[in-house]
């Protein structure tokens, strides 16, 4: 009995050595990327990429997934906040990665890389060496380090300067934040708070391989680009050939659509002010409440997490975190202390220097927040000339 087992032992080390190597592909194998559709929801509506290996001899068709990401991590909310959101490496079959695309009626197009066979095994060794427990794991980045950027990143580190990223399909290069707004609405809630989160960093100009952390862009990327002189595509077929999904927006439900709104309020509220000589408290409290919680939110974006986008946020110019603590100051008090009107002088210089770093492109803002800055510079300018009365 006592053999018998120690054979089994013997065959299991002997199996899971054997099984544990890499294979090695034959002649009749593939490597392709795989470019996926915009999506419906925010995280999938930039599109998605994945590297896709294929054997028939060996029967291996499998997808490598840079992309994978959990809900249920812990403190997942917040670690994307802080700038520290995981995300991960994932192997699965080719047949179960699609099925979601057809479930959502997303396209999904392949490009087969022109490898030769060494170049094949060389790509499935490093995906299967990242796919190991300790490495799969990677540190996210929207702009820099996602599952689209992280192609071009392979490319480079596999074959070195022998891959040539040609940028003169590009119209023009475009800033981070004219990247994104390609893809989304400028008036939506999404776009906003991303304009909102977003500092100056994402005003500059994105390199040509910068431009590939979105997946349209890394498809036509690889279009043009070569390998020792080659074009790295051998050639490209479409999998799944759905429409391209298309946003329709409600003006109503708006930013833009309610910040109108809460302008022409302002205004009725400060004009009837104006004729009673009175000041309505509760309008100059919820002001100055909300954009000083605003502002002090962006300057934690900004010094206390690990964004790389988020840092040098000239919103809280308009959004001052100091506004939150003025605001309880004024609540309680009808009459406008001495020092207030200096304060509010100061306010409204802010809301005139974040035009001119706007007009200068030091920082671009969402167009959405115009009338909300005239709503604080009515309030602002009428709490100055309710102080003299």
């Amino acid at each position: 009995m006592r053999r018998k087992l120690h054979l089994l032992f013997i065959c299991f080390i002997i199996g899971k050595f054997l099984f544990s190597q890499v294979p090695q592909l034959t002649e009749n194998s593939k490597v392709s990327l795989l470019t996926c559709a915009a999506g419906d929801q925010l995280y999938s509506a930039f599109g998605h990429t994945a590297f896709r290996v294929q054997d028939p001899a060996l029967g291996i068709d499998v997808v490598y997934n840079y992309g994978t990401f959990d809900f249920n991590q812990p403190n997942f909310y917040l670690n994307f906040t802080k700038g520290k959101m995981i995300y991960s490496l994932s192997r699965r079959r080719f047949e179960s990665f699609l099925y979601e695309y057809e479930l959502e009626k997303r396209w999904v197009k392949e490009q087969i890389l022109n490898l030769d066979l060494g170049q094949r095994n060389q790509l499935l060794s490093f995906f299967e060496e990242n796919y190991l427990p300790e490495n799969r794991d990677y540190l996210y980045d929207p702009l820099l380090n996602n599952c689209s950027s992280i192609t071009g990143d392979i490319l480079k580190e596999q074959f070195g300067d022998a891959v040539v990223f040609d940028g003169s399909y590009l119209e023009k290069q475009y800033t981070f934040r004219q990247l994104v707004r390609q893809f989304m609405d400028v008036n939506t809630w999404s776009m906003f708070g991303i304009d909102l989160a977003f500092g100056s960093p994402v005003d500059r100009t994105a390199t040509v391989q910068e431009h590939m952390f979105l997946p349209y862009y890394t498809m036509e990327q690889l279009r043009n680009t070569t390998l020792n002189g080659k074009a790295l595509v051998l050639r490209e077929r479409s999998i799944l050939d759905y429409n391209e999904h298309t946003q329709n927006s409600f003006f109503p439900l708006s930013p833009l659509f309610w910040f109108l709104m809460l302008f022409a309020f302002t205004a009725i509220i400060t004009y009837f002010d104006y004729r009673h000589k009175a000041r309505s408290r509760w309008l100059d409290f919820s002001l100055l409440f909300i954009t000083g919680f605003a502002g002090t939110f962006l300057f934690l974006l900004w010094v206390a997490a690990d964004h790389t986008s988020t840092p040098y946020n000239f919103n809280i110019l308009w959004a001052f975190p100091l506004n939150m603590v003025v605001a309880f100051i004024l609540a309680f008090q009808d009459k406008i202390p001495e020092w207030a009107p200096k304060y509010l002088w100061a306010t409204l210089g802010l809301i005139a220097l974040v035009l001119i770093l706007w007009i200068f492109k030091v920082q671009i803002f969402s167009p959405v927040l115009i009338p909300l800055l005239l709503t604080l510079a009515i309030r602002y300018a009428y709490m100055i000339r309710y102080s003299k009365l």
